[in-house]
């Protein structure tokens, strides 16, 4: 893997990887990256999964984000569609984060406006953190607190999005890694809530009915500036930051 922009000689290492990836030190407050793959015509999955649009590249960024986040935030059409389940613990994933200053591994957090998940699931059995489900006050969620599930509620009607992100903040969650899905980004979009996109760029033309990475009721333009740019076997990297001012 090489960096194009900005540019530096030979191959990047996987220091230089955490390097570039690093959330901001001394954080105050939530800090949101989202991380998608799309194809080079727009399209964010093929047959209702991501699993079509990826490649070794996009895994190992996809397995820093976890490794360099406090918490993984996904939607839970998301986390039913791509059969989540908890960070696995692998020794390497838990060598790079005791370096890196993190105890054990990210909890999945789960949006859901109706805590409708399967307690039965691998996202409430396949895991040793306790997956955190942030729900509206009158949500169900006797079975999910039985599976072992953290419950944070945030909203009435809906999941107040600020709300959830200071609650998780206050559980010293800060550095929040958001896997999607393309609601829950346009949500955090129409709030201003989202700091960096780290974007992957498949080589793939897919046409058909896929949606896009960022679905919402309307545009709500948001400036970015571009971070870097790093390319592999033709997939292109892309890191994109909230613009100053």
């Amino acid at each position: 893997m090489r960096s194009v922009w900005p540019s530096s000689a030979g191959e990047l290492t996987g220091a230089d990887l955490e390097g570039i990836y690093a959330y901001p030190a001394d954080l105050d407050r939530p800090w949101v990256q989202v991380n998608f793959v799309a194809s080079a015509d727009g399209a964010a999955e093929v047959d209702a999964t991501s699993a079509g649009l990826s490649h070794a590249a996009d895994r190992k960024f996809f397995l820093l984000g976890r490794d360099l986040a406090d918490v993984v935030l996904v939607g839970a059409g998301t986390a039913r569609a791509e059969d989540y389940r908890g960070v696995v613990a692998s020794p390497k994933r838990l060598e790079r984060r005791r370096r890196l200053g993190f105890a054990g591994v990210p909890p999945i957090a789960v949006v859901t406006r109706t805590a409708d998940l399967d307690p039965a699931s691998r996202l409430f059995t396949e895991t040793v953190v306790p997956p955190i489900v942030i729900t509206t006050e009158s949500a169900r969620t006797g079975p999910l607190e039985a599976a072992g599930a953290e419950i944070l509620r945030a909203g009435g009607a809906d999941v107040d999005l600020p709300r959830a992100l200071d609650l998780l903040a206050a559980r010293g969650l800060r550095r929040i890694d958001c896997e999607g899905g393309p609601r829950l980004f346009g949500r955090l979009i129409a709030a201003d809530l989202v700091d960096q996109l780290c974007l992957t760029v498949a080589p793939l033309l897919v046409a058909g009915a896929a949606a896009r990475i960022a679905a919402g009721p309307e545009a709500v333009p948001r400036r970015l500036a571009l971070a870097s740019i790093l390319l592999e076997d033709g997939f292109t990297l892309l890191r994109y930051r909230r613009a100053a001012g």
